[in-house]
């Protein structure tokens, strides 16, 4: 088995309210998590907009600081409270953003935006420096004729194409990937996610993959992390969270997604039909945080907060009715 890559313990993120009839108050975006990743292996982080996976990254990534908790990376820890971390760390994590038009800068083309990271990272081949700009192009399927374009000139997939190469330029060990495919089309989605899974067999990538799309993960994920308000409510390897589905949050979710057919639908498993919305992440309920929303919640919901336990081998889930 591979090593661990990168573990997260007890990770917490708070941001303070600082106007408004709120004040003192913190949102409670992330809320003491636990997961590990290993190498060559892909982590599906899902849950609904709110639930603090975007937040995940930034913490993974070095754009917030913890409030509490450990993100342990290569066996050190970086989730240091102050200070920038060392370039080589981040050299060896990369990240994809939603939206690629807002991370590229609309003033330099594209063998400027692909230089810039190798220059930072003294990476850049200096006998033969366009070539390896050419040679990143044709790593994500975009040919010479791109050397000299601007971004504005791209369509959407290429210009997720540009920021994937600009990802792996420095050679990472590992990508974050924050919703990637969600802002295009299905088509462009398919070859977004193919040239992931290749790279990711060609160069041995670790990915931690943000969505909402649960249908993305059958293909793409080694295991599946379910967020709710701050807090992972399963954990399970890819096959089984969609056979055997054990928090009703979980089942709640992979409810909601579309069939076709009425085979599909008598093949879903203890179906339970979605309803509320998810609370506010500065007014958590009390005990468990999906009391709300959750058909099955009794008084002890209503009390205490569960933890989580193993209910088999890599199969974790936070919640009373499993304990």
């Amino acid at each position: 088995m591979n090593e661990i890559i990168l573990e997260a313990r007890g990770l917490k993120k708070y941001f303070p309210i600082t106007r408004g009839a709120q004040k003192g108050l913190f949102v409670k975006a992330i809320d003491g998590i636990d997961f590990a990743i290993r190498e060559g292996e892909t982590l599906g982080l899902v849950g609904e907009s709110g639930s603090g996976k975007s937040t995940t990254a930034y913490n993974v990534i070095g754009m917030y600081k913890a409030t509490a908790g450990q993100i342990i990376f290569k066996g050190q820890d970086i989730s240091m409270a102050s200070g920038e971390r060392p370039l080589w760390m981040k050299r060896e994590i990369q990240m994809v953003f939603q939206d690629p038009g807002t991370t590229l800068n609309p003033q330099r083309n594209v063998r400027q935006i692909l230089s810039l990271p190798l220059s930072i990272h003294k990476m850049t081949d200096a006998h033969d420096p366009v070539g390896q700009i050419l040679r990143l192009l044709d790593t994500v399927e975009l040919s010479a004729e791109y050397l000299y374009k601007y971004p504005m000139s791209l369509g959407g997939g290429e210009r997720q194409m540009l920021a994937i190469a600009r990802a792996i330029s420095t050679n990472p060990s590992m990508i974050v990937l924050d919703e990637p495919t969600s802002s295009l089309d299905v088509s462009v989605q398919a070859k977004i996610i193919n040239m992931l899974l290749r790279l990711q067999r060609q160069r041995n990538l670790s990915y931690l993959f943000i969505t909402h799309d649960l249908s993305l993960m059958r293909n793409l994920a080694t295991k599946v992390a379910i967020m709710y308000l701050g807090k992972i409510a399963e954990i399970a390897p890819v096959d089984v969270f969609f056979s055997e589905p054990r928090h009703p949050y979980t089942k709640m979710l992979l409810s909601s997604i579309p069939v076709i057919s009425e085979e599909e639908e008598l093949a879903r498993h203890n179906k339970v039909e979605s309803q509320g919305e998810i609370p506010s992440p500065v007014n958590v309920p009390p005990g468990c945080s999906f009391n709300t929303r959750c058909p099955y919640a009794n008084e002890l919901c209503h009390q205490d907060d569960p933890v989580m336990r193993e209910v088999s081998a890599g199969h974790l889930v936070r919640c009373h009715l499993r304990e």
